[in-house]
């Protein structure tokens, strides 16, 4: 068991790449922290073992002090949470351009503020402990269309975790940065079915991946569980691709 008596915390949990994550980590050993916005959504976590849920908005500044405070200690810390916006630079709304910045690179650096201190007294007394933060192909790696205000985020999240990275590289503290291709998940689904033609949304999407099929969540969790476990305890300040050849 690669994450065994390790403590984990995983924000949006409840569907897609999160949920997935928490139960892999769980069966390798771990005591997961699950944490979502949908409280139907961690309900399904609730009968795993190894798994706690909390309720938890990761653009709530007050709420990620307190969580901080209510946890113990964390060996490893996995920052989920994201959303995507769809539309070139002319359709995003400053409105937009602060959702995407709050929930995709502000809670990053509050949560990983926050529960550092802790982090790095189980690094004291283990050696490692691990941040991995869910950035994407779509980022300084890779322009995409329709994904201004998502791109410019998520290369954001490569620049905090290369920071982070070289702050703590001495401590046995370790950041890295996982970026995903096109997984199919609930969010995914989504937008694909929002779009004017979902039938061709959705081949379009595949068309972009040289494997020729979406990725799913059992595709990620190999990469995830690796990068949080000791197996990769010389690994820090990397962005890692798992993208089904999109960027070779």
């Amino acid at each position: 068991m690669r994450l065994k008596d390790k403590t984990i915390l995983i924000t949006a949990a409840g569907q897609g790449m999160g949920r997935a994550a928490a139960i892999a980590c769980a069966a390798e050993g771990a005591q997961v922290y699950a944490t979502d916005v949908n409280r139907e959504a961690l309900e399904t976590l609730e009968a795993v073992e190894g798994i706690q849920t909390r309720y938890f908005d990761v653009t709530d500044a007050a709420a990620t002090l307190a969580l901080a405070e209510e946890l113990p200690d964390l060996d490893c810390l996995f920052n989920c949470a994201g959303i995507v916006h769809h539309g070139t630079i002319l359709d995003v709304s400053d409105a937009d351009w602060d959702l995407s910045v709050s929930v995709n690179i502000t809670s990053m650096l509050r949560i990983s503020r926050a529960f550092i201190p802790g982090m790095l007294r189980r690094a004291e007394i283990t050696g490692t402990a691990s941040i991995l933060n869910m950035s994407s192909m779509a980022s300084s790696i890779k322009g995409f269309p329709f994904r201004t205000a998502y791109g410019a985020t998520k290369a954001a999240v490569l620049g905090l975790t290369k920071a982070v990275a070289a702050d703590f590289v001495s401590t046995g503290l370790r950041c890295n940065a996982l970026c995903p291709g096109t997984v199919d998940t609930p969010s995914l689904q989504g937008r694909i079915a929002s779009a004017p033609d979902p039938v061709q949304a959705e081949k379009d999407f595949i068309a972009r991946q040289p494997m020729g099929r979406l990725a799913t969540v059992d595709d990620m969790t190999p990469t995830i569980i690796h990068l949080l476990s000791d197996d990769s305890r010389f690994v820090t300040g990397q962005a890692i691709l798992v993208d089904g050849g999109v960027t070779i």
